[in-house]
Formats: C-alpha cells, sequence, structure tokens
C-alpha cells in the first residue's frame, strides 16, 4: 500500500539532505517519540508502533528511511518536488501488503500527515 502527503514549503533537495536526519526525525514527526540510538546513518527509534531500528538513505532530490524490522516493511521518502509544482515537498509511505487492519492504516495515515504538518512548521531552511 502506498501513502502520500505534500508539504507546501520550498526548499530544495540538498536542504531535505542536510536537515531531515535521524537525529532530526522527532523534530519533523510528531508520531516519531524519541531517537533511541544512534550510529551514522542507523539507529533504534521509538515511534507510534513502538520501537524499530531505521535507516537512513540519501537519495536522488531528498532521503528515505526504512524499518527494516517492521512486519510490514515500512518505508518512507521526503523529496523535493521539481517538477509540477517546485514549491512542494513529497512525502511517500508504502507497506508491504495490498491490504491492512483499518486501524493500523489511520495510524499510517497519521503518520505522514505528521510529516507534512511539522515540515510546513517551517523547520527547514
Amino acid at each position: 500500500m502506498e501513502f502520500f502527503a505534500t508539504a507546501r514549503i520550498g526548499t530544495d533537495a540538498s536542504a531535505l539532505k542536510s536537515q531531515v536526519t535521524l537525529e532530526s526525525l522527532p523534530v519533523f514527526c510528531a508520531s516519531i517519540d524519541t531517537v533511541l540510538e544512534q550510529a551514522g546513518d542507523s539507529g533504534r527509534i521509538y515511534c507510534v508502533w513502538g520501537e524499530f531500528a531505521v535507516n537512513r538513505e540519501t537519495i536522488r532530490d531528498g532521503v528515505r528511511f526504512t524499518l527494516p524490522g517492521c512486519p510490514n516493511a515500512l518505508a518512507w521518502t521526503i523529496t523535493a518536488s521539481l517538477s509540477p509544482e517546485p514549491d512542494a515537498v513529497v512525502i511517500h509511505c508504502t507497506i508491504n501488503r495490498r491490504q491492512h487492519d483499518p486501524d493500523f492504516i489511520e495510524t499510517i495515515e497519521a503518520f505522514v500527515d505528521d510529516w507534512r504538518q511539522g515540515l510546513e512548521a517551517g523547520l527547514i531552511q
């Protein structure tokens, strides 16, 4: 399943790559409570679904995060949109299921919206 949101902010990929880091996850997303540990681009977080290992990688136009131990293979990207919306950042989240429990789907939708709200709060410079 895929989930999308668009944050209406004007920023570029280099700002996303430098500012959306493992340590800044709780700043940008209210669904992520804390970073429990970090070693480079890997660590452990506590979030709405519990405690998980998390990996970060830079990708074209932004960053990707994965929860490698998640039973749903949850992953999300934060990317600067170049076209057709140059003043937007796209949040794209996926899980490896075609269907899931409606309550769980609601938490993913809230997670993606928390990212939108955090980015729109003007924290990216």
